[in-house]
């Protein structure tokens, strides 16, 4: 199935700005058709899927470059695409033991402000 810009934005839930932002930073490579205007298909929505995700695991934008760069060169490319995904793994679970921890300090001090508000009430109510 062959999708337009518009419907391509629809189902991947991005705008067309950023759409075009991206296929002019090399991340996607549309097809076009003889007049010029841009399609994508099945195998450009997983792509965009993918680029969401290494977006949000806060992979830099320079790094999914370099990626889509590699993967364009196709399947000789794979041990190094493995390497980057493997780093940016390791970087993300350093990221989210951290994110853990400060989490688990929040809950502490929360805990310490519901004890020490629970003991002056009840202070209070023995007066």
């Amino acid at each position: 199935m062959n999708y337009s810009i518009g419907e391509f934005s629809k189902i991947t839930n991005l705008s067309i700005d950023t759409l075009r932002y991206y296929e002019k930073e090399g991340l996607i490579t549309p097809e076009r058709k003889e007049n010029g205007r841009r399609y994508y298909c099945e195998k450009d929505v997983a792509w965009i899927e993918f680029i969401k995700r290494l977006k949000e695991t806060k992979m830099p934008i320079k790094e999914i470059q370099k990626y889509a760069k590699m993967r364009a060169m196709g399947d000789c490319t794979m041990i190094e695409r493995m390497e980057m995904l493997i780093k940016h793994r390791t970087a993300l679970k350093k990221e989210i033991s951290k994110a853990n921890e400060n989490l688990q300090k929040l809950n502490d001090k929360i805990d310490f402000y519901k004890t020490s508000i629970d003991e002056r009430d009840s202070n209070k109510l023995m007066r």
